[in-house]
């Protein structure tokens, strides 16, 4: 791809993604329905999916970071229902979508209509979980939506493997396809174990932030290149190493990772918008392949993929969610839940990018490419319209019991002070060492006045909101926090412009205040 088509999509999709932030509707949802447009616009190039770059690319960045933020702990106690979904329900989607297609549509044999239910078999749940957090929902329904996504794509590639050797005839049956299966799974899962303790090891040694985000930005990529290379399944590999990187983030640097949240939260923002922005912009190719099938038939048989796809998911979910309550081990592990969370969950179930990014890796020579390419973005851009549309409608209707943010609060506010009263202990102790003598009273009780305000920030945020202004304590204390900060960066400003102090040294000063003011803000907020 040329350059300028390159730097208009990543610049059209952030600027879109930003205005979908001032707007009620999902980011995800406004760029598909802009690139659906704009695809049609005189003088947009073609933006043709190549799966060679979004899987190793583009994918790799996505999970990567999906997987830092997801708890360990959390997707450990949620387990089985991640792996019912990541695993089984993939598989039940690609028997049951790929059967359904293969009885309404006479002219695809059982193996290519099974290429086409593993191809949309895996949901992306970007757009469910972005919903999600907005919305407030239960912290276990937006875990097992994310680890669903963390680890079903590998599982949709591997059953599109075998499905496509079957297709092409080249297939070893059954037995071969569990063994490719196996071998991928356990394979990418051994690959992560191997490459995460060394790859933390090499980030707590290296002392330089830059150079630690280096390797940062690398990781992803060398965990899915190493699995790849071995057959194995990269995404897994991808998911194992930053699920380890995450869980022990605490042991880099603070500097590292002020740094490592910035720069993925950018890599992040840029990635799905471009994400987002690509499936849109596909209509013109997936319609271009499609002259052999009537308008019609094309469009009947895209109305009976995705209404299979959405029942296929509930046909799933329900059973998976209370079948296995049936065993009191269960029932005594997991929290009760009612038959409002499989709703939701079923609901959420939107495809995405690379269902689309495996259809266009179909080679040209398996029967009704065009077909399943067809289908593929239609279900895509279905799910994603309907079901994203009317998702939070649906939560609202239900009303699920939202986040406790008391309760939370509450429990911060314990931490911190449990926190403090060991940091203050600490310093007495240190105090009284004789190789700190030397430190003046006033730095001492500087010290000592810190502590206390990061100990009742939190208390505070517990206070009552002011009927006037609407905010509360923590709001006032950071807005005041600012406004002060801001008198200060006028006066430095000012002593720069009357050469009474040169630029060198007002980019150290603003640096101090910059540092100031994200520790009032974080102490505050």
């Amino acid at each position: 791809m040329e350059v300028l088509p390159l730097v208009a999509l990543i610049a059209g999709s952030a600027a879109v993604a930003g205005i979908a932030r001032r707007t009620p509707v999902p980011a995800p949802l406004l760029l598909v329905a802009v690139g659906l447009v704009a695809a049609y616009v005189p003088g947009v190039p073609s933006y043709a999916l190549d799966p060679h770059i979004v899987l190793p690319l583009l994918l790799p960045p996505l999970l990567h970071t999906a997987a830092v933020d997801s708890s360990y702990l959390d997707l450990r106690a949620n387990m089985r229902p991640v792996a019912l979904l990541s695993v089984g329900y993939v598989l039940f989607a690609t028997l049951a979508v790929g059967y359904v297609a293969y009885l309404v549509m006479p002219a695809l044999t059982l193996p290519v209509a099974l290429v086409l239910g593993a191809v949309i078999a895996p949901p992306d749940a970007v757009a469910a979980t972005a919903i999600a957090r907005k919305l407030g929902l239960p912290n276990r329904i937006t875990t097992i939506l994310q680890g669903e996504s963390l680890v079903n794509d590998a599982t949709a590639i591997t059953a599109y493997n075998v499905a496509l050797a079957a297709a092409v005839g080249v297939s070893a049956g059954w037995a071969g396809g569990i063994a490719e299966f196996l071998v991928a799974s356990v394979g990418g899962v051994g690959v992560g174990l191997l490459l995460m303790v060394p790859i933390h090891q090499l980030r707590k040694r290296l002392k330089e932030p830059l150079l630690q985000n280096t390797l940062s930005l690398l990781i992803p990529f060398v965990a899915y290149a190493a699995a790849e290379r071995v057959h194995a399944s990269g995404v897994l590999a991808v998911v194992v190493v930053a699920l380890y990187l995450g869980h022990r983030n605490w042991q880099v640097d603070f500097a590292t990772r002020l740094q490592e949240e910035a720069v993925w939260k950018v890599v992040a923002f840029v990635l799905e918008s471009v994400v987002f922005a690509l499936i849109g912009l596909q209509l013109p190719v997936v319609l271009k392949g499609l002259g052999e099938y009537e308008g019609l038939v094309a469009a009947w048989y895209a109305v009976v993929v995705f209404v299979a796809v959405v029942v296929a998911r509930f046909l799933w979910v329900f059973p998976a969610t209370f079948l296995p309550r049936l065993s009191a081990r269960i029932r005594k592990r997991e929290p009760d839940t009612d038959w409002k969370a499989p709703v939701i969950v079923g609901w959420a179930g939107m495809r995405g990018v690379v269902s689309l990014a495996i259809a266009f890796s179909v080679p040209v020579t398996v029967p009704h490419r065009n077909l399943i390419l067809f289908l593929t973005f239609t279900t895509v851009i279905g799910t994603l319209v309907v079901q994203g549309l009317t998702l939070p409608p649906l939560i609202r209707v239900l009303k699920l019991p939202p986040k406790d943010l008391q309760a939370e609060t509450l429990a911060e506010a314990q931490a911190q002070s449990q926190a403090s009263r060991a940091a203050e202990d600490r310093l007495t102790e240190l105090l009284e060492q004789p190789e700190n003598s030397t430190l003046p009273p006033p730095l001492a009780d500087r010290l000592r006045t810190v502590l206390e305000r990061r100990r009742n920030a939190v208390w505070e945020r517990l206070g009552e909101v002011n009927p006037v202004t609407g905010e509360s304590a923590d709001d006032v204390y950071r807005r005041l926090a600012r406004e002060m900060i801001e008198a200060e960066r006028e006066v430095f400003v000012s002593l720069r412009d009357a050469r009474r102090i040169d630029d060198e040294m007002l980019r150290a000063l603003l640096r101090r205040l910059d540092l100031e003011e994200a520790a009032a803000y974080r102490e505050s907020g």
